[in-house]
């Protein structure tokens, strides 16, 4: 749908302008707020240890599906090592540092844990540079911590094959980018906003991504402005809860409401209170991993006194962690980095002290599952 002579909002006569509905908005924006102090009250009421484990566990995941939203797949351990290593928190071994996970965790930690900062378009290009230490995207030579150029044509998304593409939108020229982003920071770093702090929120991912000023990482940039806005609102930098974990499992619907957006007017009520509904499913979602916290603390509590080694340790925090599949002795040679010897012993032991059991569920191989309870 066009809206009179423009195609996309940023060509609209009173650009930047926005407009929303904050009668409609007031109720799902109440139900969000609530929604994040009741999380912060029952985080206040464990141990500061279970708290590091939730916000070590909300940023892995953030880290994590940030990127699957754009298609890269990063390893698990190396993410969570290299935020563990960051926070202090001790995980037993870390994993190796891996250059491109270290740039997007790097990012994700500095608009969360410094999000009273003022964010300055210095910080952005940092950020970017952070994306791609190597100075490319895939294949492609980028610019690195600058803003794009239309060298080779305007920005555009599009899917599909060569040749058969089909454009969703197409983002500012390169020749307004510097006096775009200068008004979004503005408006961003602005201490004296009318707009509500969860509003901001909203506002503040939808009108970068729109502005898309870099040759790429741009989706991943506007998810950490928003986390870093969120961060705000909670009045607290520590996060346990992932937006960018709720797109992912949302991301054809985050698409489509985007596009239809962007290729809107300047009324954005409808993306806010889709905005709205994905922010209490993420913090519905960060209760559940508050319950496996806990559920993992009570279990080391109750193994107090068990002697057990290094390996077994390892093993048994990747089965709390969310560990998928089956558990069989050569997994957890993998796992352990040991012979499939010393992984029967090390599992035999458990089955003996019970803190293994034989799994009931059929296949070839035996398989092995945490005893609870």
């Amino acid at each position: 749908m066009n809206y009179g002579e423009y195609r996309y909002i940023w060509q609209a006569p009173d650009w930047p302008q926005w407009h929303y509905d904050l009668a409609a908005l007031a109720e799902p924006m109440a139900r969000s707020s609530r929604a994040q102090g009741l999380l912060l009250g029952r985080l206040a009421d464990v141990g500061l240890g279970q708290r590091d484990e939730a916000s070590l566990a909300a940023l892995t995941e953030d880290v994590l599906k940030t990127s699957e939203i754009e298609g890269e797949h990063l390893d698990v351990g190396s993410v969570r090592s290299s935020i563990a290593r960051r926070l202090g928190v001790d995980i037993g071994s870390l994993a190796p540092v891996d250059r491109h996970v270290e740039g997007v965790v790097e990012m994700v930690l500095d608009a969360t844990g410094n999000c009273w900062q003022p964010l300055s378009a210095e910080r952005l290009f940092a950020w970017h540079a952070a994306l791609f230490p190597a100075g490319y995207s895939g294949l492609s030579k980028i610019r690195i911590g600058a803003l794009r150029d239309d060298d080779h044509g305007p920005m555009q998304v599009v899917s599909g094959r060569i040749g058969r593409q089909k454009v969703h939108f197409e983002a500012p020229p390169a020749d307004r980018l510097s006096v775009e982003i200068q008004g979004f920071l503005q408006w961003l770093n602005d201490a004296h906003a009318a707009d509500p702090a969860l509003i901001r929120a909203g506002l503040g991912h939808l009108w970068f991504v729109t502005l898309h000023p870099f040759d790429d990482g741009n989706g991943r940039m506007a998810r950490a402005i928003g986390d870093l806005l969120l961060a705000r609102a909670d009045g607290s930098p520590q996060r346990f809860y992932s937006f960018s974990a709720q797109i992912q499992r949302e991301r054809k619907a985050y698409y489509d409401i985007l596009e239809r957006t962007q290729k809107g007017s300047l009324d954005v009520t409808e993306w806010l209170l889709w905005f709205f509904e994905m922010l209490e499913e993420a913090i519905d979602h960060a209760h559940e991993v508050l319950d496996a916290v806990l559920l993992k603390a009570r279990f080391w509590h109750g193994l107090h006194g068990t002697p057990l080694n290094e390996r077994q340790v390892k093993v048994l925090n990747r089965l709390l962690d969310g560990f998928e599949g089956k558990l069989t002795s050569s997994k957890w040679a993998a796992l352990a980095k040991c012979s499939p010897d010393t992984a029967l012993r090390d599992i035999n032991e458990l089955l003996e002290q019970g803190v293994l059991q034989r799994s009931t569920a059929g296949g070839r191989s035996t398989s092995y599952e945490l005893k609870m309870g």
